[in-house]
């Protein structure tokens, strides 16, 4: 297990082993939805926001 840590607020961010670029995960101290980027090294950036799409 590796650890990066949050562009939000610094901390930093347990990872699993089976990381994958696209993933996202929560950050434990600020909540931020985190989007993985990169798994060697690890790196986090914070995750698009998903605008809902209502058939428009």
């Amino acid at each position: 297990m590796s650890d990066a840590d949050c562009p939000e607020c610094g901390a930093g961010v347990s990872l699993h082993d089976d990381l994958e670029v696209g993933e996202i995960l929560d950050c434990g101290t600020c909540g931020a939805e985190l989007e993985v980027i990169a798994v060697d090294p690890a790196e986090l950036d914070t995750a698009p926001e998903l605008e809902e799409d209502w058939g428009e």
